[in-house]
Formats: structure tokens, sequence, C-alpha cells
């Protein structure tokens, strides 16, 4: 793999440590600028809808520039908008500092899936998108432990300290060892073949939503990151309530559950670079049937531990697949690489949504469990209903053009 992937999973850590530190930060942050835990929770809401947001209107607006250049100006973003959460004086300068890193989130994900493709031979792009997307997996596993930890010895602003440090060494890094091209050329694959020229113009940029496949895509996409996180959202009540864990041993089962999201990660990389369509129903498939085997067996640790684990795996396993799918059918359209993201977010929100009301309808705290089976079967059927028609001469002849 080129190196040029690491920078690009450099920069994924960091915008992952920065998305999930916060959690562990929290109560610090509230008491240091003496407001309400609603208030404070804003910086977790407030993040989530910018990144949506961004990830449409920031690939919009630089639809015609090098995707290296764009790159570069988005990790600028990301350290600008840590320096702020670093140095706020106040809670609305933290809240600014908050939407102005998420802001790239979105865009950085979608634009850099498509570079690195572009950099590794078109048999081995799931993978390449999977070692980009290893910098979040991992950011999941150690982001809330790094920043509870960091700041109890230094306090919250130290932890926004490192994420500035590490953005701008992913800068550096993108900027040195990403290879950069202008306007529409693009670099040769590893083995001397190249995709076709992504359109680069905003109104061919919106022309690849002209695909029933994109639209079936992103609507896998959020049905899959719904059921996930209508399960996930409310998993540290299941372990407590039902699974009879303490409160103190939910930080080890969340790291279980991150090492599912690395494993899953890697596993769906190599599985849809073989068969994408195929490893994409399993993918759903093993997260529908382990979300209502967990429901079932939740009140079981020994089960807990294990199910948590493949909930992370078959969960993440999806996302290289999904990414390549919705590029794939838009022809390299960074706009449908970004909207993905933004459609991921708003699956996020819809299953924690759903979860909730079931737990407040007093269904239980292993309701979000089945809330988010349902889901993810949804997502499966409509899997199964866009790999059926891509493989009919209509979509064949749409996909080649």
């Amino acid at each position: 793999m080129p190196v040029g992937l690491i920078a690009l999973a450099l920069g994924g850590f960091g915008i992952g440590l920065t998305e999930f530190l916060i959690a562990g930060l929290l109560p610090q942050v509230a008491s240091s600028f003496a407001v309400s835990e609603a208030a404070a929770g804003w910086l977790i809401s407030g993040y989530a809808l910018s990144v949506a947001i961004g990830a449409i209107a920031l690939t919009a607006a630089t639809a015609r520039l090098p995707r290296k250049g764009i790159l570069v100006g988005l990790m600028a973003l990301f350290v600008i908008g840590n320096l702020l959460s670093a140095i706020a004086p106040n809670y609305p300068v933290m809240l600014l500092g908050r939407i102005v890193a998420a802001l790239c989130h979105g865009s950085f994900f979608g634009i850099g899936s498509l570079v690195a493709r572009s950099l590794v031979a078109p048999e081995k792009k799931a993978r390449a998108v999977a070692v980009m997307f290893a910098g979040l997996t991992v950011a999941n596993v150690l982001g809330v432990p790094f920043g509870a930890l960091v700041g109890e010895r230094w306090g919250w602003r130290a932890a926004f300290w490192a994420v500035t440090g590490i953005g701008v060494l992913a800068l550096a890094g993108i900027a040195a060892l990403v290879p950069g091209w202008a306007g529409e050329t693009r670099p040769p694959t590893v083995t001397g073949r190249s995709e076709p020229i992504p359109p680069s113009g905003l109104r061919a940029q919106f022309r690849a939503f002209r695909s029933w496949q994109v639209w079936l895509t992103l609507t896998a996409t959020a049905l899959s990151y719904g059921g996930m996180f209508g399960a996930f959202s409310y998993i540290a009540y299941t372990f407590t309530e039902v699974g009879g864990f303490s409160p103190a041993d939910v930080a080890w089962l969340l790291m279980v559950y991150g090492v599912g999201l690395v494993v899953g990660n890697v596993v769906g990389g190599r599985a849809a670079d073989r068969d994408r369509d195929r490893a994409l129903v399993l993918a759903l498939i093993g997260l529908t049937i382990t979300l209502a085997v967990f429901g079932l067996l939740a009140g079981s640790a020994t089960a807990s531990v294990i199910l948590v684990f493949l909930m992370g795996l078959f969960g993440f396993a999806s996302v290289p697949g999904m990414i390549i799918r919705v590029t794939d059918f838009a022809h390299g359209a960074a706009l449908a690489a970004s909207a993905n993201v933004s459609a991921s977010n708003i699956g996020n929100a819809l299953g924690a949504w759903l979860g909730g009301l079931a737990i407040t309808a007093g269904l239980g705290y292993a309701a979000p469990l089945y809330v988010g089976a349902g889901i993810a079967l949804t997502s499966v059927i409509v899997m199964v209903v866009a790999a059926h028609q891509a493989r009919s001469p209509a979509q064949q002849t749409e996909h080649s053009m």
C-alpha cells in the first residue's frame, strides 16, 4: 500500500479522536464553562449536525479544485477548529471550534476515499479505503479513554492540544506523501491503469444523483448505520441494566466493540474487493442476526462480550464496500462520496431516536437491540434489491458509461 494512505489514515485518526474524545471530557468542560450538561451536550450533537451539513456544502463548494489541495485545506480547517477548542475562553468559542472542526469531517472521508482508491490498482480499491478508515476505527477504540486519561492528568484542554498536533502531522503528511494533480487529470494506479476521470464541475457532480443505484446505496448506508447506532447509543444501559455489568466495566466493553470495528473494517475491505455486493449483503445479514441474538442473550455476560464484538465487526464490515459502491455508480463524483458520509450520520440520528422511543415506551433496555435489528433487516432488503437491479443489462450499461 502507498505511503500516502498512511497520511490519510493519520488524518482519519485525528478526526475520529476529536469526534469521540469529547464524551470522556464533557463533565470537565461543563464545569469549566459553568454550563449545564444539556448545553455541554451540544458539543456532541452540534458536531454531528455540522458533519452532515459540511459533507455536502464543502464538497460542492470545492468541486473544481484539485483533490490534494482540498484535503490539505480540510486538514488546515481541522487544525484551526481544534486550536479554537484548546484555547477557548468561553463556551461559545468552544462550540465554534467544534463546528469548524466538524465541517471538514464528511468531506475529508468522502474526498479522501476517492484519493485512496486512485492510489492503488482497481482490484485493491476497497482495501485502500479500509486503510484510510483504519484511523477512524482505531480512534473509536481509543477516543473516549484517551480523552478521559489526558483530561484527568493534564486537563481537558491538553486533549485538544494533542489532537491539534496530530492534525498538523497529518496535514504535513498529506502535503508530502499524497500525489498531487491539477484539474481533471488523474494519476495512473500502481499497475499503470487509471480509472475514468471523475466529474469536476458542480453540475456534473449533481448528475451522479440521477443514478438509482446511488440512491439505493445511500439508503442502505443510512439504514446500516441506523441499525448499529440504534443499538449502540444505549449499549451502556443494556450492559448495566440487563447484563449485570458494573458501570466500570462499560469502558473495556466499548473497547471490545472498537476492536470489532477495526477487524470488520479490514475484513470488509478485503471481501469487497473480491465480490462487493455479496460482501455487503452478508455483512448486513450478519449485523441483523447479531443484534437480534444480542437482544435475546443480553442477560448473559459471556454472550454480551462476544456479541458486542460481532456487532462492531459486522457493523463496520460494510463501510469500505458501501463507499466503493456509491462512487462506482457515481463515476467518482466526490459529492456522492461525501453524501455517503452524510447518510451515515442521518442513519445514526434515526437509529438513536428510534431506540430512545423504544425505551421511553417501557420496552426495556434490550429493546434498542431489536430496533437496530429491524432497521438492519431493512438495509438487507434494500441492498438485495440494489444488487439484483445492478445485474440487469440497463444498469450494466449505466455503470460502464
